[in-house]
């Protein structure tokens, strides 16, 4: 259970990649959030029963900010 004044997101939810991070390790490319999840550099996620997720965003292009 999430003891932060706001509490985090759980491991289910799809907002759960923002909970806060309790442990970073940017040397190997991940980090434990305070909902258990293991969220890797590649936006990549080990839930804490053991499923992997891939990166779930979605990412927009915006044609005015690339350059040609």
């Amino acid at each position: 259970m999430c003891a932060h004044p706001n509490a985090c997101p759980d491991a289910t939810s799809e907002a759960r990649d923002l909970a806060a991070v309790v442990s970073s390790h940017p040397e190997q490319g991940w980090s434990l959030l305070c909902n258990g999840v293991v969220l890797f550099d590649d936006d990549g996620e080990l839930l804490p029963d053991g499923r992997a997720v891939g990166d779930h965003h979605e990412w927009v292009v915006r044609p005015e900010l690339v350059s040609a």
